[in-house]
């Protein structure tokens, strides 16, 4: 009997880091899409923007690379930290 704990708990140590790396790809995926959203939301915003106000179009570029390296900065790091 206990020969046969010793293997179930070999087993399910196994399995842990079968769903730790599931668990990282998904917490990678969820990251990288929140990114491309955020890029995606940044960019249609500043267009819109532009159109509103073609003067301003210079600050509005500065601020929308500023923005969208922001959310690209936090889709990389979301990578990094799930491995």
């Amino acid at each position: 009997m206990t020969m046969e704990l010793i293997s179930m708990a070999q087993a399910a140590a196994a399995h842990g880091a079968e769903a730790s790396g599931i668990a990282g790809n998904i917490t990678q995926a969820i990251g990288g899409a929140g990114a491309a959203i955020g890029v995606g939301l940044i960019g249609s915003k500043a267009v819109e923007a532009v159109g509103r106000n073609p003067g301003a179009f210079g600050n509005i570029l500065t601020l929308g690379i500023i923005a969208m390296a922001l959310a690209e900065g936090l889709g990389i790091l979301a990578f990094f930290v799930s491995k």
